[in-house]
Protein backbone atom coordinates (compact mmCIF):
# COMPACT_ATOMS: atom_id res chain seq x y z
CA UNK A 1 0.00 0.00 0.00
CA UNK A 2 1.42 3.38 -1.02
CA UNK A 3 1.49 6.17 1.55
CA UNK A 4 0.60 9.82 0.91
CA UNK A 5 1.57 12.47 3.46
CA UNK A 6 -0.45 15.70 3.32
CA UNK A 7 1.02 18.80 5.00
CA UNK A 8 -1.35 21.63 5.90
CA UNK A 9 -1.58 24.63 8.21
CA UNK A 10 -5.30 24.42 9.07
CA UNK A 11 -8.15 21.95 9.40
CA UNK A 12 -10.33 23.85 6.91
CA UNK A 13 -7.72 23.71 4.14
CA UNK A 14 -8.16 19.95 3.98
CA UNK A 15 -11.68 19.24 5.21
CA UNK A 16 -13.50 22.10 3.50
CA UNK A 17 -11.56 22.31 0.24
CA UNK A 18 -9.69 19.01 -0.29
CA UNK A 19 -11.99 16.45 1.31
CA UNK A 20 -12.91 14.87 -2.03
CA UNK A 21 -9.23 14.36 -2.87
CA UNK A 22 -8.63 12.62 0.47
CA UNK A 23 -11.69 10.42 -0.06
CA UNK A 24 -10.51 9.52 -3.57
CA UNK A 25 -7.03 8.53 -2.34
CA UNK A 26 -8.49 6.40 0.46
CA UNK A 27 -10.89 4.73 -2.01
CA UNK A 28 -7.93 3.91 -4.28
CA UNK A 29 -6.20 2.10 -1.43
CA UNK A 30 -3.63 4.72 -0.39
CA UNK A 31 -2.65 5.09 3.23
CA UNK A 32 -3.21 8.79 3.90
CA UNK A 33 -1.49 10.63 6.74
CA UNK A 34 -2.39 14.27 7.37
CA UNK A 35 -0.09 16.63 9.28
CA UNK A 36 -1.75 19.76 10.64
CA UNK A 37 -2.07 21.79 13.85
CA UNK A 38 -4.09 20.53 16.82
CA UNK A 39 -7.83 21.26 16.55
CA UNK A 40 -11.07 19.90 17.98
CA UNK A 41 -12.23 19.58 14.37
CA UNK A 42 -9.49 17.11 13.41
CA UNK A 43 -11.80 14.21 14.31
CA UNK A 44 -13.84 15.09 11.23
CA UNK A 45 -10.78 14.53 9.03
CA UNK A 46 -10.05 11.25 10.85
CA UNK A 47 -13.54 10.08 9.92
CA UNK A 48 -12.46 10.10 6.26
CA UNK A 49 -10.22 7.11 6.99
CA UNK A 50 -6.91 8.90 7.51
CA UNK A 51 -4.39 9.17 10.31
CA UNK A 52 -3.65 12.56 11.86
CA UNK A 53 -0.22 13.74 13.03
CA UNK A 54 -0.56 17.02 14.90
CA UNK A 55 2.17 19.48 13.93
CA UNK A 56 2.26 23.04 15.22
CA UNK A 57 2.23 25.64 12.43
CA UNK A 58 2.12 29.37 13.21
CA UNK A 59 0.56 30.75 10.04
CA UNK A 60 1.30 34.43 10.68
CA UNK A 61 4.58 34.37 12.57
CA UNK A 62 7.73 35.78 10.99
CA UNK A 63 9.83 34.31 13.80
CA UNK A 64 12.68 32.33 12.16
CA UNK A 65 13.08 30.12 15.25
CA UNK A 66 9.47 28.90 14.91
CA UNK A 67 9.99 28.30 11.20
CA UNK A 68 13.22 26.35 11.79
CA UNK A 69 11.36 24.20 14.32
CA UNK A 70 8.62 23.53 11.74
CA UNK A 71 11.26 22.49 9.20
CA UNK A 72 12.84 20.13 11.75
CA UNK A 73 9.41 18.72 12.67
CA UNK A 74 8.73 17.96 8.99
CA UNK A 75 12.20 16.44 8.60
CA UNK A 76 11.51 14.11 11.54
CA UNK A 77 7.98 13.33 10.37
CA UNK A 78 9.12 12.30 6.89
CA UNK A 79 11.88 10.12 8.35
CA UNK A 80 9.35 8.32 10.56
CA UNK A 81 6.49 8.01 8.08
CA UNK A 82 8.57 7.29 4.94
CA UNK A 83 5.80 8.41 2.56
CA UNK A 84 5.90 7.54 -1.14
CA UNK A 85 4.92 11.15 -1.85
CA UNK A 86 4.12 14.30 0.15
CA UNK A 87 1.69 17.06 -0.78
CA UNK A 88 1.87 20.57 0.67
CA UNK A 89 -0.87 23.17 0.99
CA UNK A 90 -0.25 26.87 1.73
CA UNK A 91 3.01 28.72 2.12
CA UNK A 92 4.81 27.24 5.15
CA UNK A 93 4.01 23.57 4.45
CA UNK A 94 5.07 24.22 0.83
CA UNK A 95 8.38 25.84 1.76
CA UNK A 96 9.49 23.82 4.79
CA UNK A 97 7.80 20.61 3.69
CA UNK A 98 9.48 21.00 0.33
CA UNK A 99 12.87 21.52 1.97
CA UNK A 100 12.42 18.47 4.19
CA UNK A 101 11.35 16.30 1.25
CA UNK A 102 14.33 17.50 -0.75
CA UNK A 103 16.71 16.35 2.00
CA UNK A 104 14.86 13.05 2.50
CA UNK A 105 14.63 12.51 -1.27
CA UNK A 106 10.85 12.17 -1.04
CA UNK A 107 8.75 13.19 -4.09
CA UNK A 108 6.85 16.39 -3.32
CA UNK A 109 3.89 18.24 -4.84
CA UNK A 110 3.19 21.82 -3.74
CA UNK A 111 -0.15 23.59 -3.94
CA UNK A 112 0.12 27.38 -4.14
CA UNK A 113 -3.36 28.47 -3.08
CA UNK A 114 -2.42 32.13 -3.50
CA UNK A 115 0.76 34.20 -3.41
CA UNK A 116 -0.29 36.18 -0.36
CA UNK A 117 0.35 39.73 0.71
CA UNK A 118 4.14 39.34 0.85
CA UNK A 119 4.32 38.97 -2.94
CA UNK A 120 1.93 41.80 -3.69
CA UNK A 121 3.45 44.30 -1.27
CA UNK A 122 6.96 43.61 -2.56
CA UNK A 123 10.05 44.79 -0.72
CA UNK A 124 12.35 42.78 1.53
CA UNK A 125 9.68 40.33 2.72
CA UNK A 126 8.82 39.40 -0.87
CA UNK A 127 12.51 38.70 -1.61
CA UNK A 128 12.78 36.51 1.48
CA UNK A 129 9.63 34.54 0.65
CA UNK A 130 10.69 34.16 -2.99
CA UNK A 131 14.12 32.87 -1.95
CA UNK A 132 12.60 30.39 0.50
CA UNK A 133 10.20 29.18 -2.19
CA UNK A 134 13.11 28.65 -4.61
CA UNK A 135 14.84 26.40 -2.09
CA UNK A 136 11.68 24.59 -1.01
CA UNK A 137 10.30 23.97 -4.50
CA UNK A 138 13.56 23.30 -6.35
CA UNK A 139 12.98 19.54 -6.59
CA UNK A 140 9.17 19.59 -6.48
CA UNK A 141 7.61 17.05 -8.82
CA UNK A 142 4.87 19.58 -9.60
CA UNK A 143 3.62 22.94 -8.33
CA UNK A 144 -0.15 23.37 -8.59
CA UNK A 145 -1.54 26.88 -9.03
CA UNK A 146 -5.11 28.10 -8.86
CA UNK A 147 -4.77 30.75 -11.57
CA UNK A 148 -2.43 31.50 -14.47
CA UNK A 149 -1.16 34.81 -13.08
CA UNK A 150 0.23 33.24 -9.90
CA UNK A 151 2.02 30.61 -11.97
CA UNK A 152 3.48 33.20 -14.34
CA UNK A 153 4.78 35.34 -11.46
CA UNK A 154 6.77 32.42 -10.05
CA UNK A 155 8.02 31.39 -13.49
CA UNK A 156 9.06 34.93 -14.40
CA UNK A 157 11.06 35.48 -11.22
CA UNK A 158 12.62 32.02 -11.66
CA UNK A 159 11.20 30.68 -8.40
CA UNK A 160 10.17 27.54 -10.30
CA UNK A 161 10.76 26.07 -13.74
CA UNK A 162 7.98 26.34 -16.31
CA UNK A 163 7.67 22.57 -16.59
CA UNK A 164 6.91 22.30 -12.86
CA UNK A 165 3.79 24.48 -13.08
CA UNK A 166 0.34 22.92 -13.31
CA UNK A 167 -2.59 25.38 -13.43
CA UNK A 168 -5.94 24.10 -12.20
CA UNK A 169 -9.31 25.78 -11.77
CA UNK A 170 -8.80 26.40 -8.09
CA UNK A 171 -9.88 23.65 -5.71
CA UNK A 172 -13.03 23.22 -7.79
CA UNK A 173 -16.50 23.06 -6.27
CA UNK A 174 -18.57 20.06 -5.19
CA UNK A 175 -21.67 20.45 -7.34
CA UNK A 176 -23.66 18.03 -5.21
CA UNK A 177 -22.87 19.58 -1.84
CA UNK A 178 -23.41 23.07 -3.27
CA UNK A 179 -26.54 22.15 -5.18
CA UNK A 180 -28.59 24.65 -7.15
CA UNK A 181 -31.52 26.36 -5.45
CA UNK A 182 -33.89 28.97 -6.80
CA UNK A 183 -33.18 32.62 -6.13
CA UNK A 184 -35.29 33.74 -3.13
CA UNK A 185 -38.23 36.03 -3.84
CA UNK A 186 -37.78 38.88 -1.36
CA UNK A 187 -38.74 42.52 -1.46
CA UNK A 188 -35.22 43.43 -0.38
CA UNK A 189 -32.03 42.45 -2.25
CA UNK A 190 -29.69 40.47 0.01
CA UNK A 191 -25.90 40.58 -0.42
CA UNK A 192 -23.48 38.33 1.43
CA UNK A 193 -19.74 38.63 2.14
CA UNK A 194 -18.04 35.40 3.24
CA UNK A 195 -14.38 35.51 4.26
CA UNK A 196 -11.88 36.85 6.72
CA UNK A 197 -12.76 40.43 7.64
CA UNK A 198 -9.52 42.12 6.62
CA UNK A 199 -8.28 44.95 4.41
CA UNK A 200 -7.03 42.69 1.61
CA UNK A 201 -10.49 41.17 1.18
CA UNK A 202 -11.67 44.64 0.16
CA UNK A 203 -13.87 45.23 3.20
CA UNK A 204 -12.96 48.94 3.45
CA UNK A 205 -14.26 49.55 -0.06
CA UNK A 206 -17.31 47.39 0.64
CA UNK A 207 -18.13 49.36 3.80
CA UNK A 208 -17.91 52.62 1.84
CA UNK A 209 -20.16 51.28 -0.92
CA UNK A 210 -22.69 50.04 1.65
CA UNK A 211 -22.83 53.46 3.32
CA UNK A 212 -23.68 55.10 -0.02
CA UNK A 213 -26.32 52.48 -0.82
CA UNK A 214 -27.97 52.89 2.56
CA UNK A 215 -27.81 56.69 2.51
CA UNK A 216 -29.62 56.67 -0.84
CA UNK A 217 -32.41 54.59 0.66
CA UNK A 218 -31.88 51.67 -1.73
CA UNK A 219 -33.54 48.51 -0.42
CA UNK A 220 -30.63 46.20 0.24
CA UNK A 221 -29.37 44.05 3.09
CA UNK A 222 -25.72 43.15 3.70
CA UNK A 223 -24.62 40.10 5.67
CA UNK A 224 -21.05 39.30 6.77
CA UNK A 225 -19.70 35.87 7.68
CA UNK A 226 -16.14 35.34 8.89
CA UNK A 227 -13.68 36.00 11.68
CA UNK A 228 -11.54 39.11 12.12
CA UNK A 229 -8.00 38.92 10.75
CA UNK A 230 -7.59 42.55 11.77
CA UNK A 231 -9.40 44.67 14.33
CA UNK A 232 -12.61 45.72 12.63
CA UNK A 233 -14.75 45.20 15.74
CA UNK A 234 -15.51 48.91 16.26
CA UNK A 235 -16.37 49.55 12.60
CA UNK A 236 -18.58 46.45 12.51
CA UNK A 237 -20.31 47.54 15.72
CA UNK A 238 -21.01 51.04 14.36
CA UNK A 239 -22.38 49.71 11.06
CA UNK A 240 -24.60 47.21 12.90
CA UNK A 241 -25.96 49.96 15.17
CA UNK A 242 -26.95 51.95 12.07
CA UNK A 243 -28.60 48.82 10.65
CA UNK A 244 -26.26 48.97 7.65
CA UNK A 245 -25.02 45.40 8.02
CA UNK A 246 -25.65 42.12 9.85
CA UNK A 247 -22.54 40.41 11.20
CA UNK A 248 -22.84 36.67 11.91
CA UNK A 249 -19.22 35.91 12.83
CA UNK A 250 -17.59 32.65 11.76
CA UNK A 251 -20.08 30.03 10.63
CA UNK A 252 -19.25 26.41 9.83
CA UNK A 253 -22.23 26.06 7.51
CA UNK A 254 -22.23 28.91 5.01
CA UNK A 255 -24.63 27.20 2.60
CA UNK A 256 -27.83 28.17 4.41
CA UNK A 257 -26.72 31.82 4.44
CA UNK A 258 -25.87 31.68 0.72
CA UNK A 259 -29.27 30.20 -0.12
CA UNK A 260 -30.97 33.16 1.60
CA UNK A 261 -28.88 35.68 -0.38
CA UNK A 262 -29.26 36.96 -3.94
CA UNK A 263 -25.63 37.92 -4.54
CA UNK A 264 -22.20 37.02 -3.13
CA UNK A 265 -19.78 39.97 -2.93
CA UNK A 266 -15.99 39.66 -2.75
CA UNK A 267 -13.94 42.77 -3.66
CA UNK A 268 -10.54 41.18 -2.81
CA UNK A 269 -7.17 42.68 -3.68
CA UNK A 270 -5.71 39.25 -4.51
CA UNK A 271 -6.80 35.60 -4.45
CA UNK A 272 -5.58 32.17 -5.51
CA UNK A 273 -9.07 31.11 -6.54
CA UNK A 274 -11.87 32.34 -4.30
CA UNK A 275 -13.76 29.26 -3.15
CA UNK A 276 -16.64 31.32 -1.81
CA UNK A 277 -17.37 32.60 -5.33
CA UNK A 278 -17.35 29.08 -6.76
CA UNK A 279 -19.68 27.89 -4.00
CA UNK A 280 -22.03 30.83 -4.38
CA UNK A 281 -22.27 30.43 -8.15
CA UNK A 282 -22.82 26.66 -7.80
CA UNK A 283 -25.80 27.34 -5.54
CA UNK A 284 -27.16 29.71 -8.18
CA UNK A 285 -26.32 33.10 -6.77
CA UNK A 286 -25.05 36.07 -8.74
CA UNK A 287 -21.52 37.31 -8.01
CA UNK A 288 -19.90 40.72 -7.67
CA UNK A 289 -16.12 40.34 -7.48
CA UNK A 290 -12.88 42.16 -8.21
CA UNK A 291 -11.58 42.13 -11.76
CA UNK A 292 -8.45 40.22 -10.74
CA UNK A 293 -7.11 36.73 -11.35
CA UNK A 294 -8.54 34.43 -8.72
CA UNK A 295 -11.92 36.20 -8.81
CA UNK A 296 -12.79 37.09 -12.39
CA UNK A 297 -12.49 33.50 -13.62
CA UNK A 298 -15.61 32.61 -11.65
CA UNK A 299 -17.72 35.47 -13.04
CA UNK A 300 -18.97 35.97 -16.58
CA UNK A 301 -19.20 39.76 -16.42
CA UNK A 302 -22.71 41.00 -17.13
CA UNK A 303 -23.99 37.42 -17.47
CA UNK A 304 -23.53 35.63 -14.13
CA UNK A 305 -22.68 38.74 -12.16
CA UNK A 306 -20.37 41.74 -12.35
CA UNK A 307 -16.68 42.40 -11.94
CA UNK A 308 -15.55 45.65 -10.31
CA UNK A 309 -12.29 47.55 -10.27
CA UNK A 310 -10.02 46.56 -7.41
CA UNK A 311 -9.74 49.07 -4.53
CA UNK A 312 -12.50 51.21 -6.10
CA UNK A 313 -15.46 51.73 -3.76
CA UNK A 314 -17.29 53.88 -6.32
CA UNK A 315 -17.25 51.16 -8.98
CA UNK A 316 -18.26 48.58 -6.38
CA UNK A 317 -21.16 50.82 -5.33
CA UNK A 318 -22.29 51.14 -8.96
CA UNK A 319 -22.29 47.36 -9.48
CA UNK A 320 -24.20 46.74 -6.24
CA UNK A 321 -26.74 49.41 -7.17
CA UNK A 322 -27.07 48.03 -10.70
CA UNK A 323 -27.86 44.57 -9.32
CA UNK A 324 -30.44 45.85 -6.84
CA UNK A 325 -32.32 47.62 -9.65
CA UNK A 326 -32.61 44.46 -11.76
CA UNK A 327 -35.86 42.51 -11.89
CA UNK A 328 -36.25 39.20 -10.08
CA UNK A 329 -36.12 37.29 -13.37
CA UNK A 330 -32.89 39.04 -14.38
CA UNK A 331 -31.28 38.21 -11.04
CA UNK A 332 -32.45 34.61 -11.24
CA UNK A 333 -31.07 34.27 -14.77
CA UNK A 334 -27.67 35.47 -13.56
CA UNK A 335 -27.72 32.78 -10.88
CA UNK A 336 -28.62 30.09 -13.42
CA UNK A 337 -25.80 31.18 -15.73
CA UNK A 338 -23.36 31.05 -12.81
CA UNK A 339 -24.39 27.48 -12.02
CA UNK A 340 -23.83 26.39 -15.64
CA UNK A 341 -20.40 28.05 -15.60
CA UNK A 342 -19.46 26.02 -12.52
CA UNK A 343 -20.67 22.81 -14.17
CA UNK A 344 -18.67 23.54 -17.32
CA UNK A 345 -15.40 24.72 -15.80
CA UNK A 346 -15.10 24.20 -12.03
CA UNK A 347 -16.44 20.73 -11.26
CA UNK A 348 -14.50 19.38 -8.24
CA UNK A 349 -14.31 15.92 -9.83
CA UNK A 350 -12.07 17.25 -12.62
CA UNK A 351 -9.65 18.84 -10.14
CA UNK A 352 -9.46 15.65 -8.05
CA UNK A 353 -8.79 13.53 -11.15
CA UNK A 354 -5.98 15.84 -12.28
CA UNK A 355 -4.38 15.79 -8.81
CA UNK A 356 -4.52 12.00 -8.56
CA UNK A 357 -3.05 11.67 -12.07
CA UNK A 358 -0.09 13.84 -11.03
CA UNK A 359 0.41 11.81 -7.83
CA UNK A 360 0.46 8.56 -9.80
CA UNK A 361 2.54 9.87 -12.71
Amino acid sequence: MKKVLILSNHFATIYKFRRELVESLVDKGYEVVVSLPKSDDNEEIKSLGVRIVETYVDRKSLNPIKDIKLFLDYLKLIKIEKPDIAIGYTIKPNIYGGMACRIRKTPFIANVTGLGSAYYKGGVLKKIVSTLYKVGLKNAKAVFFENVQNAQVMIDDKTIKKEQAVVMNGAGVNLERFSFSKMPKDDITKFLFVGRVMEEKGVNELFEAIKKIKQEGIKAEFGFLGWFEEDYSQIIKELEEKDYIKYYGYQKDVVKFMREAHCIVLPSYHEGMANVLLEGAAIGRALIASDIHGCKESVIDGVSGFTCKVKDSDDLYEKIKQFTLMSYDEKAKMGQCGRRHMEDVFDKKMVVELTVEEIER
